[in-house]
């Protein structure tokens, strides 16, 4: 399991969709890296665990499976904006 600590948009928008590359660190190894977008879609479709921290816990990174895929939180089966609330880089 690792957990998303920043995130790096594109320059033509600020929504999901538009998350270029994403940092994480896997607390079980203390290791830090970086991974473009599709690089993670392919983490958690390869069943790899992708989590988000926040004041309250932590929530699940999901695939949006549209045309190009991109990455975002879900709780209780609802996509939310945890991601877009992380630090830049």
């Amino acid at each position: 399991m690792i957990y998303i600590t920043n995130i790096r948009l594109g320059n033509n928008g600020n929504g999901h969709e538009h998350i270029t590359d994403l940092r994480w660190r896997d607390p079980a190894s203390n290791q830090v890296g970086q991974s473009s977008r599709q690089q993670m879609v392919d983490f958690i479709r390869g069943n790899g665990v992708a989590r988000v921290q926040d004041r309250y816990g932590d929530v699940a990174v999901g695939v949006v499976d549209v045309s190009p895929p991109y990455v975002r939180t879900v709780a209780d089966g609802r996509w939310t904006d945890n991601l877009l609330a992380l630090p830049r880089f």
